[in-house]
């Protein structure tokens, strides 16, 4: 709730999360203005601590997020299965400024 959305124009005011092979996960998205929201949702598929989280969203679209610990610190490597509606680039830069955000909120929170 603290982190995933893309823009300041944005929030998740509700979140569930049940990070094991077959638990699930449901993060709504919407508007500050309330103009509009969605339920972003899906299925683990994968987790093997610091390491490996892949996930089936409710589309059948599969994400992969890897984590590797460097001398400077985690990279975190995430990548999905785009979807049929908006361009490429804008998912990719949406999917960035989220993890973005995520980086802040583990920063800021330590």
């Amino acid at each position: 709730m603290n982190w995933a959305f893309a823009s300041d124009d944005w929030e998740a005011p509700d979140a569930e999360n049940d990070v094991r092979v077959g638990g699930k996960f449901k993060t709504v998205m919407a508007a500050k203005d309330k103009s509009t929201s969605f339920d972003f949702a899906g299925v683990y598929t994968t987790v093997k601590d610091h390491e490996l989280i892949e996930y089936d969203m409710e589309d059948g679209r599969h994400v992969i997020t890897k984590f590797e610990l460097l001398p400077e610190g985690i990279r975190v490597t995430q990548s999905f299965d785009p979807e049929n509606v908006n361009p490429e680039e804008m998912q990719r830069d949406g999917w960035q400024a989220i993890l973005d955000n995520f980086k802040k909120y583990v920063v800021g929170n330590r």
